[in-house]
């Protein structure tokens, strides 16, 4: 193996070693937000009205959840409620737009 070869090949091992690092990074980098899911895509145990990932049934859900990149959540754009109130997201889940009946 040449000099050329083994510093290619050092260099694509710590190629590999960066990229699995900066996946595991990404994956910590993710926190639940309370109500910004649309209707069908919360994420699993949600509370009361769905029952795993994709069963909120109204759209910003308030005790369904998504995850969002961390220290995102208050900051995700939503319509205002019906009656002109702003909705935010929450790391806490909300009485806010919850399915009746």
């Amino acid at each position: 193996m040449t000099i050329h070869s083994k510093h290619l090949a050092l260099a694509g091992a710590v190629a590999a070693g960066l990229a699995q690092m900066t996946g595991a990074a990404h994956a910590q980098e993710q926190e639940k937000c309370y109500g910004v899911a649309m209707a069908g895509e919360n994420g699993c145990a949600a509370g009361p009205g769905t029952t795993c990932a994709g069963t909120a049934s109204v759209d910003y859900q308030g005790n369904a959840w998504t995850l969002v990149p961390a220290g995102t959540c208050a900051e995700i754009e939503l319509p205002a409620m019906a009656d002109g109130m702003a909705r935010m997201g929450s790391l806490v889940p909300l009485e806010r737009d919850l399915p009746t009946g």
